[in-house]
């Protein structure tokens, strides 16, 4: 299950990176954070944008959504994601996953 925690400006999204991915895509949970892969080395910033990029397509967001709040140059990430209640943002990882939110079972795909 991801952390997610309600702020006064939105909601606060933990990450894992993992850059230098074969392809882009939020891949999983890991140790209650979202697994997000780049395909971007980790250097002058590269990653951190490539991993904006990857939460706004695949969580159905604009960019401007989201911000870096901390770990900048580490692999464990927090972004404050704005313009959604927590609620929605646990539907749009679920589906960006193809889990079911209610059951956490994959999601069937008709």
């Amino acid at each position: 299950m991801i952390e997610l925690q309600e702020s006064a400006n939105g909601v606060i999204l933990p990450v894992q990176a993992q850059p230098g991915a074969k392809k882009n895509g939020v891949v999983g949970e890991h140790a209650g954070r979202l697994k997000v892969a780049v395909t971007q080395a980790p250097e002058k910033g590269k990653a951190n944008k490539a991993l904006i990029e990857v939460l706004a397509a695949d969580l159905k967001l604009k960019r401007s959504q989201i911000e870096l709040l901390s770990g900048e140059s580490n692999s464990q990430k927090r972004f404050l994601v704005t313009g959604v209640t927590v609620t929605e943002l646990e539907q749009r990882i679920s589906l960006a996953l193809g889990v079911d939110s209610e059951d956490h079972i994959p999601a069937r795909k008709t």
